[in-house]
């Protein structure tokens, strides 16, 4: 994923829709509807992806979630892993708030690192899902002697698969496609509901920008802060448009030069509570963004969960910004975003 810092948060806060919720909603829209072909797949299940063609014999039951965030989906779909790798956070079990709820008592081994191969072989899977992972073709190859390996599609770069067809081709392996394609649905009439409630969204601009070891930017295209803010119905500035390709996840800017960063909504991104580098940027103090108290600060679990752009943490992440951002752009400077007052923000 484009954002490797590590991202240390304190628990204790209740976040996202409980599993009893999710669950419960589930299984009524299961008992309302009839057997799709996600629910009778003929076997074997044949996967084509970038990296070749695997094959299940069988839904997997047995897996291991290797792409640094695959863990969603598979505790979203009722599937606890062998094994999680760990990415950002000090969470355990690399399992963020926003789903650890699905976890319930179960505690999958945690792959710290590389990855071992040995580990990986002595847990006996049968799938391995590294979507997301960034293994090689050579680490592929090695793994697949163990169980068949889930890889991204050729069509997606190795961190752009979208968040919705992660979700269904692991509901595929597993056996659970249809209770995918509902919690698909379920969290895209979440974001339609958010736009449908603010129509004066539409095609207004919102840039998630960035400012950490001394580089400003912003997160663009393929990126799952910019994909959140697309699915709000936002679209980002024409500056930033041209200053990346679609396949792109981010844009370094010169400090000195923050202008396309100057959207309706502006998203500071943070791995922390406060930002006090951010609070004193110099240019920062001249966007219109900033003059008309347009922006909104993301702190560390929020900005996680963006970067994680998953079944489970997107919902967590509508709970948590949306009236941040209607307060951002209800076209009066006055209004209080509370986020961005409270990390010193505010004009």
């Amino acid at each position: 994923m484009t954002n490797t810092k590590r991202a240390l948060t304190s628990p204790g806060q209740s976040f996202g829709v409980s599993r009893r919720a999710l669950l419960g909603g589930l299984s009524a829209a299961l008992l309302s509807q009839p057997l799709s072909h996600s629910d009778a797949e003929t076997l074997p299940l044949v996967f084509n992806h970038a990296y070749g063609t695997s094959v299940l014999n069988g839904p997997a039951r047995r897996v291991i979630s290797l792409g640094y965030t695959t863990q969603d989906p598979l505790l979203a779909l009722g599937v606890i892993p062998l094994a999680i790798r760990d990415w950002i956070g000090a969470y355990p079990y690399g399992v963020w708030p926003w789903a650890q709820t699905f976890l319930g008592d179960a505690k999958p081994e945690l792959l710290i690192g590389e990855v071992s191969m040995e580990r990986v072989a002595a847990l006996e899977p049968d799938l391995i899902i590294a979507i997301g992972s960034g293994i090689s073709k050579s680490e592929y190859r090695i793994l697949s002697h163990i169980a068949p390996v889930l890889m991204h599609d050729l069509e997606d770069t190795t961190y752009g698969t979208p968040w919705d067809k992660v979700t269904k081709l692991i509901g595929r392996a597993t056996g659970k496609g249809r209770e995918a394609e509902l919690l698909v649905s379920t969290v895209r009439m979440k974001f339609s509901a958010a736009r449908e409630k603010h129509l004066n969204w539409a095609d207004r601009t919102a840039v998630a920008g960035y400012h950490w070891g001394g580089e400003t930017g912003a997160f663009t295209g393929a990126d799952t802060r910019a994909t959140f803010l697309k699915e709000l119905g936002f679209r980002s500035t024409d500056a930033l448009i041209e200053l990346s390709d679609p396949s792109d996840f981010y844009v370094r800017l010169s400090p000195e030069d923050l202008w396309p960063l100057d959207a309706d909504v502006l998203v500071w991104i943070s791995n922390f509570g406060d930002a006090p580098d951010l609070v004193t940027l110099p240019m920062r103090k001249t966007l219109a963004a900033h003059l008309d108290g347009r922006e909104v600060f993301a702190g560390p679990v929020v900005a996680a969960a963006m970067s994680f752009g998953s079944v489970l943490s997107f919902p967590y992440v509508l709970e948590q910004l949306v009236e941040d951002i209607a307060a951002a752009i209800d076209g009066d400077a006055e209004t209080i975003v509370e986020s961005a007052q409270n990390a010193g923000l505010a004009p």
